[in-house]
C-alpha cells in the first residue's frame, strides 16, 4: 500500500480532528461516543500497522515504505522504518487501544482527554518514522504539550508543578540539540538523516573555551544530543521531573510515558548518537556506561524506600533504562539486542504495572502502600495478575523482562566488568522492592474495614490486561519474535559503528605522523 506509514500515523489525528469538530456536548451520551471514538481510531491505527510489520523485511538493513515529498522552504516530509524502529511503531500502536479502554472511568471533559491522547499517538508515531532533521524534532518537541495537557488537566492535586517540570525539563533538554541539528545542516549541507548517518562529521581534537575537546566536533554534537535524550529517558541525575510526572498523571497518562514516551530517547540514541556520532559516542561511552549503573543501583534503592506505588514504579523504570543505555553503549550486538528488547519489553510490563495500581485506586483512590493489604482474599484474579508483572519486572526467567536485562548485561560484561557487576547489584534490589510492594499490598490478613468490600476486576479491566500478559510470557519463552527482526539492522550499526571508529584511530595514526 502506498503512503502506508503516512496512514498509520495521521488515522488518530483525523479522529482527533472529527471528535473536535462534531462531537457536541458533555452528557453521558456524549462522553460515550467520544470513548467509542477513539478505541475505534486506535483500534483500526493497530490493525492498519500490522500492514507494515508483515510487509517488513528483516533482512534488509535499510529504510522500507520509504514517503518523499516536498514540504517547505526545501524542506522534506521523508518517513520510513528499519529494524530498530519498526518494533517501536508496532508497541506505539498496541499501547494506545489499551490506554484508551483503561480510560472508561474518565467522566470530565472526556472529548478532549481522547483528544489529547489522539494527538499525541499521532506525534509519537512520527517520531520514530520521521527520516529528516527537522520533521524529527517537529513530532519530538510537539509530543510534550499533549502530555503536559492530560497532566495538568486530569492529573492529581500537584498535576500543575509536576507538568510544568515535565515540559521544562525535556524541552530545555531539547533546546541544545536543536542548536546542534543546525550544526549538521551547516556541515552536511543536509536534513536527511540516511544521509547523515552516511556523513563524517570531524573528529579532530581542539581547544574551546581552555578546554581540550577529544574527539571534537562530534564529541560536542553528541552531548548536544544526549542533554535531549538523557533527559526523555531519562537518566539518572536528570530523572527527577519522572516520578512527579507519573504520581500525578492519570493512570492512562502513566501508562503512555511508562511505555512509550520514555523509549524516545533510547530510539534518539540507536539513530543519531551511534551512527552519525561514533567518535563522540566512544569517548563518552565509559561516562555512560558508569551512570547507567550508577542509575540502576541508586533508583533501585531509592524505590525501596518509597510509599507511594506509582512513585516506586517510576524509580523501577528509571532503573531498568538504565540497563538500556548500558546495552546502547556497550555497542556490541547483544548490548544493542538486549537495549532494544528491553525497551519493548519494559512497554509491555510498565504499562501493566501502572495499570495495577489503576485498578485497585479506581476503588480506594488512594495509591499509599500502607492503605492496602490482604488483597488476595478479596481479588484473587488481581493478585495473579500483578503478580506475573511483579515477576516479570524483576526479570524471572520466562518472562519477557529476564531476556532484556540479560543480554544488555552480557553485552556491557564484553566491555567492563566492573560496570556490569554494580549494575547486576540493581537486579537483586529490583527483587527487593518489588516482592516488598507485592507482599504489602497483597498478602496478608484483610483486617482494613475499607478493603473488606472491594470487589475484583471488571471483564473491562481483564480484557485490558489479557495482550500485555500475552506479550510479556510469549517473548519471555520465544525471544527471537523481536531478535529475528532486529537482529540484522543491528548488526549492520555496529559494523558500521566499528568501521568509523577504525577508519578514525587509522586517520589520527597517519595526522600524527
Amino acid at each position: 500500500m502506498d503512503n502506508l506509514l503516512s496512514i498509520v500515523t495521521f488515522i488518530p489525528a483525523l479522529a482527533a480532528l472529527i471528535l473536535a469538530v462534531f462531537l457536541r456536548g458533555e452528557d453521558e451520551a456524549a462522553q460515550r461516543n467520544a470513548k467509542w471514538a477513539a478505541l475505534f481510531a486506535t483500534t483500526i491505527t493497530f490493525l492498519v500497522s500490522l500492514g507494515i510489520l508483515f510487509g517488513f523485511d528483516p533482512e534488509n538493513t535499510g529504510f522500507q515504505f520509504v514517503e518523499e515529498a516536498e514540504w517547505m522552504m526545501g524542506l522534506k516530509y521523508k518517513m520510513g522504518v528499519d529494524g530498530i524502529s519498526v518494533l517501536f511503531v508496532m508497541l506505539t500502536t498496541f499501547i494506545m487501544p489499551i490506554t484508551i479502554l483503561a480510560s472508561w472511568e474518565v467522566k470530565t471533559r472526556v472529548k478532549e482527554y481522547m483528544i489529547a491522547f489522539l494527538l499525541l499517538e499521532t506525534l509519537m508515531l512520527g517520531v520514530f518514522m520521521a527520516l529528516d532533521l527537522v520533521l524529527f524534532y517537529l513530532f519530538f518537541e510537539a509530543g510534550l504539550i499533549p502530555m503536559f495537557l492530560i497532566i495538568g488537566i486530569w492529573g492529581g492535586a500537584n498535576r500543575i508543578y509536576a507538568s510544568f517540570k515535565f515540559f521544562l525539563y525535556t524541552f530545555l533538554g531539547s533546546v541544545l540539540m536543536l542548536v546542534a541539528m543546525v550544526g549538521m545542516y551547516s556541515d552536511a549541507g543536509t536534513t536527511d538523516i540516511p544521509t547523515l548517518m552516511a556523513h563524517q562529521f570531524s573528529f579532530a581534537d581542539f581547544e574551546l573555551l581552555g578546554i581540550h575537546v577529544v574527539g571534537g566536533m562530534q564529541t560536542l554534537l553528541f552531548l548536544a544530543f544526549f542533554a535531549s535524550f538523557a533527559v526523555k529517558m531519562p537518566m539518572w541525575p536528570v530523572h527527577t521531573w519522572l516520578p512527579d510526572a507519573h504520581v500525578q498523571a492519570p493512570t492512562a497518562g502513566s501508562v503512555v510515558l511508562a511505555a512509550i514516551l520514555l523509549k524516545m530517547g533510547g530510539y534518539g540514541f540507536l539513530r543519531f548518537s551511534l551512527p552519525m556520532f561514533p567518535v563522540g559516542s566512544d569517548v563518552l561511552a565509559p561516562l555512560v556506561l558508569w551512570m547507567s549503573a550508577i542509575a540502576v543501583v541508586y533508583t533501585s534503592l531509592v524505590a525501596l524506600v518509597q510509599e507511594d506505588m506509582k512513585k516506586l514504579i517510576a524509580y523501577s523504570s528509571v532503573a531498568h533504562m538504565g540497563f538500556v543505555t548500558m546495552g546502547i553503549f556497550a555497542a556490541n550486538q547483544q548490548g544493542v539486542d538486549g537495549a532494544i528488547f528491553q525497551m519493548i519489553s519494559h512497554g509491555f510490563i510498565s504499562a501493566a504495572l501502572f495499570l495495577c495500581v489503576g485498578v485497585i485506586y479506581d476503588r480506594m483512590h488512594t495509591r499509599e502502600i500502607d492503605a492496602y493489604g490482604g488483597l488476595v482474599n478479596r481479588m484473587p484474579a488481581y493478585a495473579l495478575v500483578f503478580m506475573l508483572f511483579t515477576m516479570a519486572n524483576v526479570g524471572l526467567p520466562g518472562t519477557s523482562g529476564f531476556v532484556g536485562e540479560f543480554l544488555a548485561l552480557m553485552g556491557a560484561f564484553q566491555v567492563n566488568t566492573w560496570v556490569t557487576a554494580v549494575a547486576a547489584l540493581g537486579v537483586i534490589f529490583s527483587a527487593g522492592y518489588a516482592l516488598w510492594l507485592y507482599r504489602r499490598v497483597v498478602f496478608g490478613d484483610l483486617i482494613k474495614e475499607s478493603l473488606k468490600t472491594i470487589s475484583d476486576m471488571t471483564w473491562r479491566e481483564r480484557v485490558v490486561f489479557a495482550p500485555l500478559i500475552v506479550m510479556t510470557l510469549w517473548l519471555g519463552v520465544y525471544p527471537a519474535l523481536v531478535t529475528d527482526i532486529i537482529g540484522p539492522s543491528t548488526a549492520a550499526l555496529v559494523e558500521t559503528y566499528d568501521q568509523a571508529l577504525a577508519a578514525a584511530e587509522a586517520a589520527t595514526q597517519i595526522a600524527s605522523q
